[in-house]
């Protein structure tokens, strides 16, 4: 983990969620006639802030794991007669629910822009070419043949492989029996097929699903030249450096970038000699690759990956982007699909279906944020609309302490004509609370585990 770029990230992303998310309760409170007392950006005494002529205090505060905009509320202190009607508990229902509907939806309206700006920019995306599919896997019995393109998975449009593999999870969460698939040849013919997926589902989902189904795409030609190594890794700390050339493995020439990957993956802890070529001179370098142990396997790594070939790179990727109206629906969809499916998944959690080690917590986030800052300004703005969606959907989750919780306690005054006791709200703040903590300890103990294993 680089923390050079992991911290700024992290922050930059919290920050901007927070914003968002609390402007959406200030916007709407303000429009229902609440007086907001503060907006503030982290927690603790501000170090910074300001009053505007609404009587809002903006701050920013030490502790920037958060935020929170305060409203007059005769709940939290005394409210001046003068002041009753601005008072957020004297606001008709509706109104209270709409305040705290604001914050989730704000979350879930920028990840909708995020998206349809990355569709409007565009980018190149990887051709999904298939390889002729093992004999008995799903897709074989389906009919697939090799050299043939994936042009839609259950009706949906996948332009390149991400696509593919999303449109997979998406469907396959519903555990359908069947799939369809549409494909070409290449000489413009398209065939329907449907792929037998019955029984598909569940820790199955956690792995790589395309190759699972026997969907395996045209390998991309790599050069044994080093492109990219990561911070922390064991290549790092052997003193390898971006734009190496592997020649030799123990004294073995290497000239194919997967076997010297499958040899490096057969000897975990194991030391090795690696002769690389650097600006002419040509070294040897000891390094141990690191004991990675997943799904039940264990396997070496050095946190290397190679420089594809650039002619072959080119033709097997295309260019894809969409025009604003396109974009902002793709954008829409792409929100919706990625939130119901994180329902889907926690709900497979509760029944089992699905691990609890997917939680991931703030220091596994943290490092995403800075994996994404590195690999540029795209795909930090991905990972942006992913969190974006994430803190949406936990929000309308109807837990007390969570706006949903409050929505939910909102929505029983509506059936019943008065509002819940306040002893009633208190034990569902201590069940929420015990909720949400026994949560964050899963997700830190997933956290210290990844970091344990690599």
């Amino acid at each position: 983990m680089n923390l050079f770029t992991t911290i700024p990230a992290f922050l930059l992303a919290i920050a901007i969620l927070v914003v968002v998310h609390e402007y959406g309760h200030y916007w709407v409170a303000r429009r229902c006639g609440v007086r907001v007392l503060r907006f503030s950006l982290g927690f603790g005494k501000p170090f910074w802030s300001r009053r505007d002529a609404h009587g809002t205090e903006w701050s920013v505060a030490p502790i920037p794991l958060g935020g929170y905009v305060s409203m007059l509320d005769e709940r939290e202190g005394p409210v001046p007669p003068e002041l009753l009607n601005e008072a957020f508990n004297t606001k008709p229902v509706g109104q209270r629910i709409a305040v705290v509907l604001a914050g989730p939806i704000a979350n879930l309206l920028l990840a909708v822009l995020l998206y349809a700006g990355l569709a409007m920019v565009g980018s190149s995306v990887r051709i999904p070419l298939l390889v002729t599919p093992t004999a008995g896997s799903m897709a074989a019995l389906a009919g697939v043949n090799g050299g043939e393109r994936i042009l839609a998975i259950g009706g949906r449009e996948t332009p390149g492989w991400g696509d593919v593999r999303w449109e997979l999870l998406r469907q396959l969460a519903g555990r359908p029996d069947a799939l369809s698939l549409s494909v070409d040849a290449g000489n413009g013919v398209r065939r329907e097929l449907v792929l037998p997926v019955r029984g598909f589902g569940g820790p199955r989902l956690e792995g790589d699903v395309p190759a699972a189904l026997g969907l395996v795409g045209v390998a991309p030609v790599l050069l044994t030249q080093i492109e990219t190594i990561r911070p922390d890794s064991a290549a790092a700390q052997a003193g390898f450096r971006p734009g190496d050339r592997v020649m030799a493995l123990d004294g073995v020439a290497v000239s194919d970038w997967s076997r010297f990957a499958e040899a490096v993956r057969a000897r975990p802890g194991e030391s090795m000699r690696v002769t690389v070529e650097r600006d002419g001179v040509v070294l040897t370098l000891p390094v141990v690759p690191q004991r990675v142990e997943r799904g039940g396997q264990v396997f070496g790594q050095l946190g290397l990956s190679p420089r594809p070939d650039p002619v072959a790179l080119a033709a097997s990727s295309e260019w894809f982007s969409l025009g604003p109206l396109d974009a902002v629906w793709a954008g829409a969809r792409r929100t919706w699909d990625i939130g119901w499916f994180s329902l889907q998944m926690m709900g497979g959690m509760l029944t089992g279906d699905v691990s609890a080690t997917n939680l991931s917590g703030p220091v596994a986030i943290a490092d995403f944020a800075g994996q994404s800052a590195r690999l540029g300004v795209a795909s930090f703005v991905g990972f942006l609309a992913l969190m974006s969606i994430s803190l949406g959907v936990l929000n309308l989750l109807p837990v007390p302490v969570l706006d949903g919780g409050h929505i939910m306690y909102y929505l029983v005054e509506c059936l019943r004509g008065r509002p819940i006791s306040t002893q009633v709200m208190e034990i569902g703040q201590r069940v929420g609370l015990a909720a949400m903590a026994t949560l964050m300890l899963v997700a830190f103990y997933n956290d210290i585990q990844r970091l344990l294993t690599g």
